[in-house]
């Protein structure tokens, strides 16, 4: 499936493909934020996608990226599993937490785990 615009728990959503092209460099998350402007809200990219430096927050790559959408105002969600990456680093355990709490970035297991968060802040 090609990356698609679906209407998530009333929020317009950019659902990424998970056999789509890696987010390895700042340049690919500015090319997922471009896509979302055809009008979505979140933009759910699969954990896999992102290239291992995403997890190993000594590279600065996943606050780079993070900030990104932020500034663009558009809500990245980071869907699947990512136990493993967790299991290695406190920090990433620490900025996942911080994260959901929030309201502009998201670790959400599913696409099912994204539509509880929209509902919950709708």
């Amino acid at each position: 499936m090609p990356d698609e615009m679906q209407q998530r728990a009333g929020v317009q959503v950019l659902v990424c493909d998970p056999a789509g092209p890696p987010v390895a460099t700042e340049q690919d998350a500015l090319d997922l934020i471009g896509a979302a402007f055809l009008g979505a809200q979140v933009v759910a990219v699969p954990a896999n996608r992102f290239d291992e430096s995403f997890f190993s927050l000594g590279t600065r790559f996943a606050g780079d990226v993070m900030q990104k959408f932020v500034n663009y105002r558009l809500r990245l969600a980071i869907v699947g599993d990512i136990s493993a990456q967790l299991a290695q680093s406190s920090a990433l355990r620490a900025l996942v937490h911080e994260s959901n709490r929030g309201g502009h970035v998201w670790f959400v297991a599913d696409l099912d785990a994204l539509d509880e968060r929209l509902r919950a802040t709708a």
